[in-house]
């Protein structure tokens, strides 16, 4: 049974200032996987939205796929607008999100982390997967 919403916001909103506070020294990593900081410009609201999320690198994207919640809002955040920032430890970086699919999506799910797996098990349908890119810095 998945926590209650108001309990997922709540955690959530403490592990952000948590990790913001410390460069991402402290909330860098959960259950021993990292954790990155995804702010998307909420699709009703127009305002950013930040949420702590586990990741996995393929090469230079981060793979993310949602967690406990059948498509979150950051989910349908960047399918409304791309357009994010991500913070890994103490670097903020802007990103671009894009939905994997097809054979891409499954040489992806081959390499996720064990959660993910023991996730889609108890889960319906395909869980999604996205890939946030990081534009280069300007120099």
């Amino acid at each position: 049974m998945a926590p209650p919403r108001w309990l997922l916001r709540f955690s959530s909103s403490v592990h952000v200032v948590i990790y913001r506070l410390s460069g991402g020294r402290l909330g860098a990593t959960m259950n021993g996987m990292p954790v990155l900081l995804l702010t998307t410009i909420g699709r009703k609201t127009s305002q950013p939205r930040t949420v702590p999320l586990v990741y996995m690198l393929d090469g230079a994207a981060y793979v993310i796929a949602p967690g406990v919640v059948e498509n979150p809002a950051w989910y349908l955040n960047l399918r409304t607008n791309p357009q994010a920032t991500i913070q890994t430890g103490a670097s903020v970086m802007p990103a671009k999100a894009q939905e994997v699919h097809g054979e891409e999506r499954r040489q992806l799910w081959a390499r996720v982390p064990p959660y993910w797996r023991d996730y889609q098990r108890s889960y319906r349908g395909e869980i999604q997967v996205m890939i946030l890119l990081v534009k280069p810095e300007r120099r």
